[in-house]
């Protein structure tokens, strides 16, 4: 039966969904969840500020106010504090995506992204303030040039060549970042390249320790600064490679079968043992590395598009970079490795039992887990281009029968969607008057979420009844 919008309305009766679903929470226990994570998240904070505030002591203790009795001494000083505090938010970077589970739980790996990424800019800046203010105070300090300084330090200092290698895979990380963000570079070129911070990570140690005044007259102050790579770093081995390694010992998960679910866009199920030890949930999503000889190098996101049941994981890949457009040539039987589960795109974030799920193209996947997973008032708006680019439709009607919520499909170009206001606010409160009551969570290519926010946000949808997981590959 159809609407007057275009849209395609399916009811069915709840009853059945009881042997179908799982209920991971009533509003009581969740708040008791939200409340533990605020707790560890705010003790992360203390520990990252205090941890920032002894490196401002051992600063101060090395003349970082007393020293400064000139703009050469103002310089350098201010240069050495930049230096410790990018190198700190260097480390800081590894950290915010080394797979930790307790900042995975407590934080969430979309605000870890999000902190990534800011603390990334953050410390590219102290860095080349750092370059740029100790070469100038020494230069003045020497009256010669910055070029003639900096090549004196290349070669008169120790550390200074790992320093000048560090900051150039610095700026290469930032560089092919910036490629990417734009769709210009492969997902896999950058991802190689990413690894090059590990790299210069670990040269920084081997330049300040060296030649870092605040460390050469106190050794334990090098000490203190040693342990903190050895710890950070001991944990990205941990959980970045150990980890993995040791998950695909235990779960021996392999490829079952891959099926076109329409042209271009395949789903892939992954099977192995005791998967329900991953405690993986609706919404998230893994990293995933197919062990054959054409992939056994890639890792890549992938939402899981079926709710796990302990026995099983199903993703499904659109064709959108060179990866995605051969994932219907991995052949059944083929090794697995997943790293995750990621994401706080989950019911666990909920602050209503009623919901409303947004999914745009691809973004159907995360949302079609949620739908299978959820059991109360339940209302899915799915926008695609065509009907051809309507995946998983018999199984949303089929969930939607048993489930008692209701779809609509919006279909269209973008111009057919702009002349319709197609999720507008005025739109979103015709589709659902009363969306303010509701926990919406929105999947899709970042047009659609930008139109989606805005619209949620005129219509006065509190902030924290907000959930979006972006795609973008």
């Amino acid at each position: 039966m159809s609407t007057s919008i275009g849209a395609v309305l399916l009811e069915g009766a709840a009853s059945d969904a009881r042997h179908l679903t799982f209920d991971h929470g009533s509003q009581g226990s969740r708040a008791v969840v939200r409340t533990a994570k605020v707790a560890v998240s705010w003790a992360i904070r203390a520990i990252v500020l205090g941890v920032g505030g002894i490196i401002i002591g051992i600063w101060v203790h090395g003349g970082g106010v007393t020293g400064i009795s000139s703009l050469a001494g103002l310089l350098i000083s201010a240069g050495r504090l930049t230096g410790l505090a990018g190198s700190y938010l260097l480390v800081l970077q590894l950290l915010a995506l080394a797979r930790l589970p307790f900042l995975q739980w407590a934080i969430g790996f979309d605000r870890l992204v999000i902190i990534h990424k800011l603390n990334g800019k953050m410390a590219v800046a102290l860095i080349a303030a750092h370059v740029v203010m100790i070469t100038a105070g020494y230069a003045l300090m020497s009256k010669v040039s910055m070029w003639a300084q900096f090549l004196r330090f290349l070669t008169a200092y120790k550390g200074m060549v790992a320093a000048t290698v560090a900051t150039s895979f610095i700026l290469l990380v930032v560089g092919t970042s910036i490629f990417i963000v734009k769709r210009r570079l492969r997902y896999e070129s950058w991802y190689l390249v990413h690894l090059l911070a590990y790299s210069a990570v670990i040269l920084a140690w081997f330049h300040q320790i060296p030649t870092g005044m605040v460390f050469l007259g106190n050794p334990w102050t090098a000490v203190f600064w040693t342990a903190i790579y050895i710890l950070s770093l001991s944990l990205v081995v941990i959980f970045r490679f150990v980890q993995p390694v040791v998950r695909c010992l235990i779960h021996q998960m392999k490829v079952e079968e891959v099926v076109e679910e329409a042209p271009g866009v395949v789903s892939i199920r992954v099977t192995g043992r005791h998967l329900e030890y991953l405690n993986a949930r609706a919404g998230q999503s893994f990293q995933w590395r197919f062990l054959d000889r054409k992939r056994w190098w890639e890792s890549h996101p992938f939402s899981l598009s079926e709710a796990p049941d302990g026995k099983s994981f199903r993703i499904t890949v659109k064709a959108l970079g060179d990866f995605s457009r051969n994932a219907g040539f991995i052949r059944p039987g083929t090794r697995v490795v997943a790293e995750g589960p990621f994401g706080s795109f989950t019911t666990d974030e909920a602050r209503k039992n009623r919901f409303a799920l947004i999914a745009g193209g691809i973004g159907i996947t995360p949302i079609r887990a949620l739908l299978q997973e959820l059991r109360h008032d339940v209302v899915l708006i799915y926008r695609a281009s065509s009907d051809e680019d309507l995946i998983f439709l018999q199984e949303l009607e089929r969930l939607a029968r048993t489930r008692g919520s209701r779809l609509f499909f919006l279909k269209g170009n973008r111009h057919e969607a702009v002349c319709r206001g197609y999720l507008s606010p005025e739109h979103l409160r015709e589709l659902l008057p009363d969306i303010r009551d509701r926990d919406v969570y929105v999947c899709g290519p970042s047009s659609l979420m930008s139109l989606v926010g805005d619209s949620l946000r005129k219509l006065r949808v509190p902030e924290e009844q907000i959930h979006s997981d972006e795609f973008n590959f």
